[in-house]
């Protein structure tokens, strides 16, 4: 057996980390002295204690090495690959954050210009997906445009009324710094208007400072960008929830068909609310008045507004969508199963 010193040797973990671990419950000592409270090793606790080494490094919360001390090695890796995702997004974040403070430093220097390339169908395709969802509220100028958030490998646009909101990406040639621009909508609707509805080549876009110029079907087109921060929608992106296949079509048609279970006021309006079901086996049901009669009490509801969803499913496009719901207070996201970048999140109605 192994002394905690040669251990620590053996695996690169500090003696301090070793009994911190131990403490944890992460990887306890096969034998404690009674007597001295030396803790001993065996030769098969030095890959684990290596393991712990190494998912220490990447920074790693404790819980996850916990499990993943004790998992098999398919499940150690589905828990890398959601920290690298975890690492990843926090990156950039604090890209945009780094942005975002520069762009508040007075500076005699001209602003930093990100050029992009990218495809007419991709940039149309990209608008469909989130203009629905563009608020209108004079009172919330900040929710009156299309947020482009640029990364290295593409531009990101997201739109918000605060009731829903809108995400959709497309991928394209970078070169500059990662920036964000709040276009407003007028802006976004005349960008959009040159592509039609069929493939219309390169689109390249110049953002320098609030000045936004797009040469797009032979035109260019100069934009400012609204002076204002665009809410923080990293928060409200969709994590691990019951992710649902549905057909389009279908949903599109019980929507329509049905009466609305529960209505809402607000602003002096009367709105429908849709309220869908979800069972064991995990089987969608958009629920009538009668279903809630003797209902499953386990069954998870949620509701939403039914104009923001029928919306939703069509910025969405494709006879085949994925719905994820985690609770009756959740948002609820709709997403195409062929574009992991593209979804939007509707907020539940409370019932």
């Amino acid at each position: 057996m192994r002394s905690i010193g040669e251990l620590a040797r053996a695996s690169g973990l500090t003696v301090s980390a070793l009994r911190f671990y131990d403490a944890a419950g992460v990887l306890v000592p096969a034998w404690v002295d009674p007597a001295t409270g030396y803790r001993r090793y065996t030769d098969d606790q030095v890959a684990p204690a290596r393991l712990v080494a190494g998912l220490r490094r990447v920074g790693m919360p404790v819980a996850e090495i916990a499990q993943a001390v004790r998992a098999e090695p398919a499940v150690v890796h589905r828990l890398l690959d959601t920290h690298l995702r975890r690492l990843e997004d926090g990156l950039a974040d604090a890209r945009r954050e780094v942005s975002r403070i520069r762009s508040l430093l007075p500076t005699d220097q001209p602003p930093p210009v990100t050029r992009l390339i990218l495809t007419g169908r991709e940039l149309a395709a990209a608008v469909d997906a989130v203009r629905f969802a563009v608020g209108t509220d004079p009172d919330l100028p900040a929710l009156a445009g299309v947020l482009l958030d640029v990364a290295a490998d593409g531009v990101r646009l997201v739109a918000t009324d605060r009731h829903r909101l809108a995400v959709s990406r497309a991928d394209a040639v970078v070169h500059g710094p990662a920036v964000r621009a709040l276009l407003p909508v007028a802006a976004v609707d005349e960008l959009r208007r040159p592509l039609g509805e069929q493939d219309q080549g390169e689109v390249r876009l110049t953002l320098a400072g609030r000045e936004v110029v797009a040469d797009v079907a032979g035109q260019q087109l100069r934009a400012t960008a609204l002076p204002y921060d665009f809410p923080d929608y990293h928060a409200l992106l969709p994590r691990s929830a019951r992710r649902v296949p549905v057909d389009a079509e279908w949903l599109v048609t019980a929507l329509r068909a049905g009466e609305p279970v529960v209505t809402r006021e607000y602003a002096g309006e009367t709105l429908p609310v849709t309220v869908l079901g979800l069972g064991a086996r995990d089987a969608l049901r958009v629920l009538g008045p009668d279903d809630f009669v003797g209902a499953d009490p386990t069954e998870l509801r949620v509701g939403v507004n039914r104009g923001y969803l029928l919306d939703a499913l069509d910025a969405a496009g494709g006879p085949q969508l994925v719905l994820e719901l985690d609770g009756p207070i959740t948002p609820l996201a709709i997403r195409r199963p062929d574009d992991e970048g593209a979804f939007s999140i509707l907020m539940p109605i409370r019932l």
